[in-house]
């Protein structure tokens, strides 16, 4: 068949989609949130925006959830509108409690409705005991019954253990689903098909976007003759598909992977081969930005200076009329990421251990993750996504950004020291951490996992009190932050060491998922 026809086909599905949608609205609540579930595993979801929000706001009015003891249901609707903005108060859980206060095995029932627990719960805000509770109840059942369990639901525990649902990337998410939920006895052909096509559709429009990257990679590589850089382009990649997945947001994707490929040799320059002197120079010509500045470079630095110019006025040429003024903002960001990598190195220059405030007020903004956040919203061409407020909010700096930032640099740093390197002679957050208040690098580790949970809560928190046009913006922020889950998976770095990353890569952009079984 066709490209043509399978899109054709596709639109066809989509239009029954819809309607299954609307017959929804006649059904109980359990129909309508089971259905919006699926939709969104299968990584469909956005084809079905207005739909899924609709059904939502029936199911948030819905008084079954007082009434009801059904687990999977009660545990599915508080996780499905959480995850949407919607508050839901965490008491709904106490029902599956017993006289002691405590989850009951007996009270739960399946471990079906136990991992739906356990990944609601991940929904968590700071403060919540119950969900604490429920996240401990769950995960030792879960890891008591794994060995046991058979296809999906095995490898759907082990996923939920590892990282669980809310916060795993969602295209890896679709990838798995599209497969076991063929598995669903009670399947629906419709959903089925159109999300194999979906992500047929979405793998080859990746893997020819790859493709065009790492052509130009090597050949920037190449004139820049920065040996000492990471040679990262896939990796690179993989951070775009989990901030901005869909087929529509090319553009998007191809900025951000270019930019954090220039931010790589700008970092790798800092760290690993610059003096100070030469460090300070390269951030006055960044700070400058103008091309006469290459003239205060070591001759080495004088293609990555130029390219560097080159590349973000290709940006601005990229952009819209009403879009260019986008790119002075993301100017402004590099300029900030230059001046905090040379305070890392005026650190390692003096020999200087920071107080961990310090060090975490720098480098949680120098792991460059808050600036990507901004970086996916301004090549994002969805007039519906880039919206004024989802903009206003994302220059304001919002706390969400700095949580996502502090994902970044404690699991960073926690797969540092399991792998036992670091960067160049710059202390990091756990060794400052564990000088300043007298324990272990072990215990100091253990406070940065603490430290990565409560961000991951605040953040939960916070995208369920903003104004809810400014979603688009904050869902490309957990959207970063799940990559950074998969990439520091078990205190590995997979960004940094890319073979953590190959049994990803290759089934989610080299393996086209069987549309039509033979």
């Amino acid at each position: 068949m066709s490209e043509k026809c399978m899109r054709q086909r596709a639109d066809q599905l989509k239009g029954q989609v819809h309607k299954m949608f609307e017959a929804s609205k006649t059904m109980s609540a359990a129909h309508a949130e089971a259905l919006v579930d699926t939709v969104e595993r299968l990584g469909i979801r956005r084809h079905f925006r207005d739909d899924i929000n609709l059904a939502l706001g029936r199911i948030r009015s819905e008084v079954e959830f007082e009434s009801s003891n059904d687990l999977h249901s009660i545990a599915l609707r508080f996780r499905l509108l959480r995850q949407h903005g919607f508050w839901v108060s965490a008491d709904v859980f106490d029902k599956f409690k017993d006289g002691n206060g405590s989850f009951s095995i007996d009270l739960c029932g399946k471990t079906e409705d136990i991992l739906s627990l356990y990944n609601a719960a991940h929904m968590a805000i700071p403060g919540e005991t119950t969900l604490d509770d429920a996240i401990a109840f769950a995960r030792q059942h879960l890891e008591a019954v794994k060995g046991d369990l058979r296809s999906p639901l095995a490898e759907q525990v082990f996923r939920a253990l590892d990282i669980p649902l809310p916060r795993d990337m969602e295209r890896l998410e679709a990838m798995h689903y599209v497969v076991e939920y063929e598995m669903v006895e009670t399947h629906d052909a419709v959903l089925l098909e159109l999300a194999r096509l979906d992500f047929n559709f979405v793998r080859s429009a990746q893997l020819k976007e790859l493709h065009d990257l790492s052509i130009w990679w090597r050949a920037l590589y190449d004139r820049v003759k920065l040996s000492y850089s990471r040679d990262r382009i896939v990796e690179m990649y993989f951070w775009s598909i989990g901030m901005v997945p869909w087929e529509e947001n090319s553009r998007a994707r191809i900025i951000l992977t270019k930019i954090i490929a220039l931010a790589t040799l700008m970092d790798d320059t800092y760290d690993v081969r610059a003096s100070f002197e030469e460090c300070e120079r390269f951030n006055e010509a960044i700070q400058r930005w103008e091309e006469s500045a290459v003239s205060i470079l070591p001759d080495y630095l004088h293609a990555l200076y130029m390219e560097t110019l080159s590349h973000f006025k290709e940006f601005t040429d990229m952009m819209k009329p009403q879009e260019k003024q986008r790119i002075s903002h993301l100017i402004n960001d590099y300029k900030v990421q230059s001046k905090l990598y040379l305070q890392e190195a005026k650190w390692a220059n003096e020999n200087i251990m920071p107080t961990f405030k310090e060090q975490a007020d720098v480098s949680l903004v120098s792991s460059f993750v808050p600036a990507l956040c901004l970086v996916a919203l301004m090549g994002v061409e969805e007039e519906d996504l880039a919206t004024k407020e989802a903009m206003e909010w994302a220059l304001g700096m919002p706390e969400m950004y700095i949580g996502s930032g502090k994902i970044g640099r404690f699991l960073n740093d926690i797969a540092s020291y399991k792998g036992g390197k670091n960067k160049k002679d710059v202390a990091s957050c756990i060794e400052c951490y564990a000088k300043e208040y007298g324990v272990t690098l072990a215990e100091a580790a253990a406070a940065m996992s603490a430290m990565v949970e409560h961000a991951w809560r605040r953040m939960n928190q916070e995208y369920m009190e903003m104004d809810r046009a400014a979603l688009p913006a904050a869902d490309i922020v957990l959207g970063i932050s799940t990559v950074l889950e998969v990439m520091y998976l078990c205190g590995r770095d997979a960004y940094t060491v890319g073979r953590h990353l190959k049994h990803i890569i290759v089934p989610l952009l080299l393996e086209p998922v069987p549309v039509y079984n033979k």
